[in-house]
């Protein structure tokens, strides 16, 4: 199952800020309490307990769900509270549920503007976890002088309640060493035998009435919600990755019930999964061929010293992991590990020395490097423990976007995908299985359709010319749908806002400030 899993898991986070630990905060030691800020703005008929409730507000430690929220949420400058919303909001007396949320308090409350909602991508990452990270980056700023910095857990991730979850730590272990290379009809089979065993599992340990309602669609009613209990009667807002996907959602539904909005990494909402995929497939290569020329400048480059010949060399190292993983302590590192490994890396360039190391070590037979790449990507801890940001994914992929059950449309889609990437094409035969969302047990509840608004203020999108993940046209088109601006970083990398490039920074703190919008055209290196 783990060739699907990766074909589909690669619109991940915000490629630094997360994976930051934060300095001793100056800020003021906070107090536990309880605080009732709302209701703010427009409430709808029927939900006035959930958008006026109370938030207790206390300690973080008991939120932490991995390793390093447990070393970032010491910080007892920040704050941490659940917010209850219907399971289902077309019975809002029925099942409540909790999403995690996490503030850090401006630090010029003379000055405050508001609270600033961020979300850093997936399907899957913490947004909790996101804000914590990027905290001390923006204390000194102007964003966290004058805003509420809020990260929250959507719906069944993280520290909200309950989790998404399918399979347990060994199981996952367990799938990520089965590549699925077989292709033939008896394969083919086995794979979807499989995926239909994954689904039977998100059932069971999930709940089929969860996994109904974590799509996007219910996710934007949560985020109004917190909007109006944190007493702020407009949005403003911070989406990286799959987290523009949920802006611009929330742009369409609550369009008057934003103050502003930056998307940063965009997805084309209005762009077929197939598509999207396929685009994403050359965004890769293309980041991998600009890895391939920076590793032919270094001293020793495990893919030789001449990039035209970097994807038949990269094919020569992975291949035979199909048939035979290596050595990675004491474990081994699969296809699909050293493929995800790559993946990851190409996220962002300070990654790359790493890939050139775990690839240099895959050439004399060990896999420990690589392996902790991977790691990485499917959130395992060192103990062994996966967070649940992977069944995440696929639980909310599987209610957002349309199936495709057409076995000769799956194989073209295969073929075209190995076509824009092919250091990722294992050389065998296309792949006409369906994967998990084709036996999902709950209908679709997302809308593949351009964005239609009225009544929207000026939005700003940020995209990156070597976005390997959501490539550039992807923020082109969502910038003519939400009638908003576009600033271009030149780079390659997964988004660019608040990482360290001063002309993005300034252009996107200035409008969240004072609402003032970068000059048309405006490009940033």
């Amino acid at each position: 199952m783990s060739r699907l899993l990766t074909a589909g898991c690669a619109l991940l986070l915000l490629s630094g800020a997360a994976a930051c630990a934060p300095s001793p905060s100056s800020g003021p030691l906070l107090q536990p309490r309880t605080e009732r800020s709302g209701p703010a703005g427009a409430v709808p008929a029927g939900l006035e307990e959930f958008y006026g409730q109370e938030l207790d507000w206390g300690p973080c430690a008991e939120y932490a769900t991995t390793s390093a929220d447990q070393g970032v949420y010491q910080d007892r400058t920040l704050e941490c509270a659940r917010l209850r919303v219907p399971l289902d909001y077309e019975r809002p007396e029925g099942r409540q549920i909790n999403i995690g949320v996490l503030r850090k308090p401006a630090t010029d409350p003379d000055t405050r503007i508001g609270s600033l909602l961020m979300n850093p991508g997936g399907p899957g990452a913490s947004g909790m976890s996101a804000a914590a990270s990027l905290a001390p980056t923006l204390e000194p700023t102007d964003l966290g002088e004058r805003f509420d910095q809020i990260g929250f857990d959507p719906r069944g991730i993280g520290a909200s309640e309950p989790e998404v979850r399918c399979l347990t730590d060994e199981e996952w272990d367990a799938d990520r060493l089965d590549s699925d290379a077989d292709t033939s009809p008896e394969g083919t089979a086995q794979t979807e035998r499989e995926v239909r065993d994954y689904t039977g599992k998100c059932v069971q340990r999930t709940g089929e009435d969860v996994l109904a309602h974590v799509g996007t669609r219910d996710v934007v009613q949560d985020m109004d919600v917190l909007r109006s209990a944190l007493g702020d009667p407009q949005l403003t807002y911070l989406g990286y990755s799959y987290g523009t996907r949920i802006g611009s959602a929330y742009a369409e539904r609550f369009p008057g019930n934003v103050r502003a909005m930056i998307l940063d990494g965009a997805i084309d909402p209005g762009q077929d999964a197939i598509e999207q995929q396929v685009m994403q497939g050359a965004g890769f290569q293309r980041a991998f061929e600009s890895f391939a020329r920076w590793c032919a400048g270094q001293n020793q480059c495990a893919l030789g010293a001449d990039p035209s010949r970097a994807v038949p060399a990269f094919q020569r190292l992975a291949r035979p992991l199909l048939e035979h993983p290596v050595p990675a302590g004491d474990r081994e590192l699969s296809y699909t590990d050293a493929t995800t490994a790559a993946v990851q890396a190409l996220y962002a360039q300070s990654m790359w020395p790493a890939l050139n190391t775990g690839l240099g070590e895959l050439a004399q037979g060990r896999g420990t490097v690589l392996l902790t790449l991977a790691d990485s990507y499917y959130g395992r801890e060192a103990n062994g423990s996966y967070s649940n940001i992977t069944d995440a994914f696929n639980a909310v992929r599987c209610v957002d976007d349309p199936r495709v059950t057409d076995r000769a449309v799956l194989r073209e889609a295969d073929r075209r995908y190995r076509e824009a990437a092919p250091f990722l094409d294992d050389g065998l035969p296309a792949n006409s299985a369906m994967d998990m969302c084709s036996f999902w047990p709950v209908p679709v509840t997302g809308d593949a359709a351009q964005p239609q608004v009225q009544g929207l203020p000026p939005t700003l999108v940020i995209s990156t010319t070597g976005d390997p993940a959501t490539p550039y046209d992807a923020g082109v088109n969502l910038a003519k749908a939400l009638r908003g601006r576009l600033l271009t970083f030149e780079g390659t990398q997964h988004t660019a806002f608040l990482q360290g490039n001063s002309c993005v920074d300034d252009a996107g703190i200035d409008y969240l400030t004072e609402l003032e919008l970068p000059a048309d055209g405006t490009r940033c290196k």
